[in-house]
């Protein structure tokens, strides 16, 4: 499994990233492009202080519900001032509120707050060395985010000098207390051999962890080694739900692992038709692998109704970014000039509408 390093700041998905590993739907393409991440697009999820959801009130009973973050003018209002007007968007009056609890009281969030505040140049401005400052008190007091954020900037040499054994500690820290990316970063760490010995069973056993946490690069990177049976019993079945658990999550990658393992039978009932879904699921999200087995099973119509068309479309998405297929340069040459161009204009238009998302 290829193995890199990502660097995002605290409550913006702070995972490292784990490579695409498993098998073919079909027989790849002889000019197929190296098997890449899948366009894996931020999808980690915030893993710091964040306000709650807000509920849908039932028809019968639609009665505000009271803001649990105070305005910043709301006299003797009850919450947590600084917080509540960093996820309001008033970065200015979170840094003085998260400044003034922190040196008034020692309150270990507000650290934490400014810490953020500081790494991405919000109500103040950017310094990560200051930053670093911040979140190591607040790690010395035991906060597992500012233990994690200290871990990430040592691992990148971010404000700090690059120590990737402090990176290691830190980590285990957090990840022995409970933090979920903090204990897929050790997984990885463990895959790697850096700073620890080489053992897949060690980094299976602190992926478990993560994933328990719902992160979804764990159980995507844990659903792999239990598919591989490398160093680690093998267990498709478990594999299967890993994979579902990280896909329903939104995790593109494991949403195409799981497609090819349904397509194939794999661990699982083999079901065409649901592979397919998730292959266009998969698609419609940018992932090139998925756009060039979905445009083969619409070539064919296997799991889906036969659209050659389509079909074109698709290869013409993922041979633009660089997977190309002589089985589909076939299916397209086999096609009218009329539905040619209707192949082109739809790949043209899906493109215009990626290119608005980016």
């Amino acid at each position: 499994m290829r193995l890199s390093v990502l660097q995002t700041p605290l409550l913006r998905a702070p995972f490292l990233g784990l490579a695409l590993s498993g098998l073919l739907l079909l027989p790849a393409p002889a000019d197929a492009a190296p098997r890449e991440d899948a366009q894996k697009q931020t999808q980690g999820k915030a893993r710091g202080k964040q306000a709650p959801e807000k509920a849908k009130p039932d028809a019968a009973q639609a009665q505000p519900r009271p803001n649990p973050y105070p305005q910043e003018d709301t006299p003797g209002a009850k919450g947590d001032v600084a917080y509540g007007a960093y996820q309001r968007g008033f970065y200015r009056t979170a840094y003085r509120a998260a400044l003034k609890q922190a040196e008034e009281s020692g309150n270990v969030p507000a650290m934490v707050l400014l810490g953020e505040l500081y790494q991405r140049g919000l109500g103040a401005p950017a310094s990560p060395a200051k930053a670093a400052e911040w979140y190591r008190k607040a790690a010395d007091k035991g906060s597992v985010d500012a233990q994690f954020a200290l871990a990430l900037q040592y691992l990148a040499g971010d404000g700090v000098k690059e120590d990737e054994e402090t990176a290691a500690k830190l980590f285990r820290q957090a990840a022995e207390s409970g933090h979920g990316p903090a204990a897929y970063n050790l997984g990885l760490l463990y895959m790697q051999g850096r700073k620890m010995p080489e053992s897949r069973t060690e980094a299976a056993r602190w992926f478990r962890l993560a994933a328990e946490k719902d992160v979804e690069d764990a159980q995507y990177a844990l659903a792999v080694l239990l598919k591989e049976g490398e160093d680690v019993p093998q267990d498709l079945p478990g594999a299967v739900r890993l994979l579902q658990q990280a896909a329903d999550h939104g995790h593109i990658t494991a949403q195409l692992e799981l497609a090819i393992m349904q397509f194939n039978g794999n661990g699982m009932e083999k079901n065409e038709a649901a592979a397919a879904t998730l292959f266009r699921k998969a698609a419609l999200a940018g992932n090139v692998i998925a756009q060039n087995r979905y445009a083969r099973l619409l070539s064919a119509g296997r799991g889906t109704l036969q659209d050659k068309v389509q079909a074109s479309a698709w290869h013409l998405m993922a041979r633009g970014r660089g997977l190309g297929d002589p089985y589909l340069d076939d299916v397209m040459d086999s096609l009218s000039e009329a539905d040619r161009k209707q192949a082109e204009a739809l790949a043209q238009k899906w493109r215009a509408g990626e290119r608005a998302v980016q």
